[in-house]
């Protein structure tokens, strides 16, 4: 019986050891091969896996003893993935808080108003907190990925300040800012003008791409949305450079040139009546707002001051004068 006794307080004294150890170590700041020190856990790591991988980037403990830590805490099925940052300070105990709940560091792109799809994807391949998934793949191959049903990218992603955990996707990034143009784009539609000439949503968008391209002045684009409105209205050719631009592609060198307004192709809106087959640049909410309501004008042309405004006229002599007057050439409007 004393012997049975004996075990019995050996084993409790053992137990109060282990706990005793484990709240000493639980509480106890780590070393740190560094401060701020960074690591990052992969998806799919168990918390063996995890606390080597903090191991090896320079979190001072072995990884047995983060393991047991968790198990005794009942948190060894809660670790997330991604990018962290910890500091010197930091225990073991906060440090597996840090991991359940996934506060992890945070990094920011930003899609700019008028840059094309190319310019989108040079963007996030230069970017080094990214996940570069859609390398490889060609501009179909991201659409299929991120659920998009449109046969074209672009236009399809709302520019806008993008926060992501470091090594995100860049197909996830892509998809939020698909999802985002679908959502504005859509309110955007329900409280559209009933005069707007655009049968669809992604008509507008292509509109609304242009008059991205045509003004950065915020005045100026109600005004420059109900020019092409009304052209589209009478079947008048919408005669807007940056679709030629756009057209050109890789071909053009800065200076747009008579022979290629002249030359017949689907961004030619010289030479071919209503909207160009897709859009031409990520257009911003307020291009998108200005197209869908546009302000009530006659007028059908508009001509660049030279100060980043646009003077509007109704008639092609008074533009005819006005081009005279700010431009050697029109273009544009």
């Amino acid at each position: 019986m004393r012997i049975i006794v004996r075990l019995i307080l050996l084993a409790l004294l053992a137990g109060a050891a282990f706990a005793g150890w484990m709240a000493w170590f639980a509480a106890s700041p780590v070393p740190l091969r560094a401060s701020p020190l960074a690591f990052e856990i992969q998806p799919g790591l168990s918390l063996r896996g995890a606390a080597t991988a903090m191991a090896e980037a320079g979190v001072g403990f072995r990884p047995w003893q983060f393991s047991l830590l968790g198990r005794w805490s009942g948190q060894a099925n809660g670790i997330k993935a991604g990018s962290y940052e910890v500091e010197t300070g930091i225990t073991p105990r906060q440090l597996l808080e840090k991991l359940t709940r996934g506060d992890v560091t945070q990094a920011e792109i930003v899609f700019v108003e008028g840059r094309t799809f190319r310019q989108l994807r040079t963007a996030l391949d230069a970017d080094a907190h990214v996940r570069h998934d859609t390398q490889g793949l060609t501009d179909a191959e991201v659409l299929a990925r991120i659920g998009a049903v449109e046969p074209h990218p672009e236009g399809l992603f709302f520019p806008d300040t993008y926060l992501f955990a470091k090594q995100s996707s860049d197909l996830a990034i892509l998809r939020r800012a698909y999802q985002a143009m679908q959502r504005h784009l859509a309110v955007a539609w329900a409280g559209r003008d009933a005069s707007v000439p655009f049968a669809t949503p992604y008509q507008a968008l292509i509109m609304a791409s242009i008059v991205e391209k045509e003004t950065s002045q915020p005045a100026d684009r109600p005004l420059v949305a109900s020019v092409f409105a009304n052209r589209l209205r009478i079947g008048m050719p919408l005669q807007t450079d940056p679709t030629v631009i756009y057209g050109l592609g890789d071909k053009f060198d800065g200076n747009l040139r008579k022979r290629d307004l002249l030359a017949d192709g689907p961004y030619n809106t010289y030479t071919r009546k209503g909207l160009p087959p897709t859009p031409i640049a990520m257009p911003g909410l307020a291009s998108i707002e200005a197209t869908l309501r546009p302000s009530v004008s006659d007028k059908l042309y508009f001509v660049a001051r030279g100060d980043g405004s646009s003077h509007f006229s109704r008639s092609l002599e008074e533009h005819n004068r006005a081009v005279a007057k700010y431009q050697k050439r029109g273009g544009g409007g």
